[in-house]
């Protein structure tokens, strides 16, 4: 069994201001966001059901032109092929977690 630390996951800056690291399993994909604050994730769909869970901060998002306010605590799911973006409204971490497994993340 695999133990990954945070230390240890590679982060990349994929929006500017939003640094992510992944974690692949066999079936899905762990995403572990850090947002500085007033950062826009660009409108986006994807065959992957996606599970988003606000660990900290205030992130405006919508999806399918629904816009909710999540805070820390607060979990979304986004259906597949559902058009979303969104928005920092401060500095956040977010786990985005994505099945099947997204390997264009990889």
């Amino acid at each position: 069994m695999k133990v990954w630390e945070s230390t240890e996951i590679e982060r990349r800056e994929l929006v500017p201001g939003g640094h992510v690291g992944f974690v692949h399993t066999d079936n899905m994909t762990l995403a572990y966001w850090d947002f500085d604050p007033d950062v826009l994730v660009p409108e986006h769909s994807h065959a992957h059901e996606q599970v988003t869970n606000v660990i900290e901060g205030v992130f405006d998002l919508t999806v399918d032109g629904e816009t909710m306010r999540l805070e820390g605590g607060s979990t979304v799911i986004i259906p597949p092929n559902a058009v979303h973006y969104g928005r920092s409204v401060t500095g956040c971490r977010i786990i985005d977690v994505f099945y099947p497994v997204r390997e264009d993340y990889r």
